[in-house]
């Protein structure tokens, strides 16, 4: 029977904390890997910890943006830690895509198209005019002539993103219910699996409160 995957975001730099994450929430019903965000990566005891786990699929979501070289000799510097998957954002161009791709070997690449946390509102505050969907889709594309291995966009753009991306296709934002945090553009589980998702990335839904709870009532969400 196929398993649904989840990432399960590993949002803090407490390594106690990080433990206990990974060692409740292993389980036979779901494909578990873990996310390690920017509060983790930049933590004084972060790539220690990093260096030495082992038998987990691990996600180091960097979200590199920065000129071709500089994404490319970024991503050469994590090498030692074995990441299964890296982000790097589509914003940085085509040409950064393909310079981070080139280097890559065999660490998946994801491209992260427009941010979970923004809308058609905090957009055009940023600047730009087109609608948030059409700006995934283009990235999309963009992402497939860097022949990425996955993409990171909201779980309501994975149906038009799978016309023209047919890799992985990883969705954050996902909640089960109206508490939406920070974020703008949510579903719920059982949603983003039914509009394709691949991977669903959860943090606060699954780690904030017990732990194990939180893991059964996602499992029992998504029979």
């Amino acid at each position: 029977m196929k398993r649904n995957k989840i990432f399960i975001a590993c949002d803090t730099k407490n390594i106690k904390k990080v433990k206990e994450i990974i060692k409740k929430t292993k389980n036979s019903k779901l494909k578990i890997g873990y996310k390690f965000g920017l509060e983790f990566l930049n933590s004084k005891k972060g790539r220690d910890f990093l260096s030495k786990l082992k038998n987990v699929t691990t996600f180091g979501d960097y979200k590199f943006a920065d000129i071709p070289n500089t994404c490319a000799s970024a991503i050469k510097a994590v090498k030692d830690l074995k990441f299964n998957y890296l982000t790097i954002h589509i914003s940085s161009g085509l040409e950064a895509l393909k310079a981070a791709k080139k280097v890559s070997g065999r660490t998946k690449l994801i491209g992260v198209t427009i941010l979970t946390s923004l809308d058609n509102k905090s957009l055009r505050d940023i600047g730009f005019n087109k609608d948030v969907k059409k700006i995934v889709l283009h990235q999309a594309r963009l992402a497939n002539r860097a022949k990425l291995d996955a993409l990171v966009c909201s779980a309501r753009e994975v149906k038009i993103v799978k016309k023209v991306f047919k890799r992985e296709i990883i969705t954050p934002g996902i909640r089960f219910n109206s508490t939406s945090n920070d974020q703008k553009r949510v579903l719920t589980p059982k949603e983003a699996f039914r509009n394709g998702s691949d991977w669903l990335v959860l943090g606060r839904p699954i780690t904030k409160g017990n732990i194990k709870n939180n893991l059964q009532n996602l499992i029992n969400h998504l029979k």
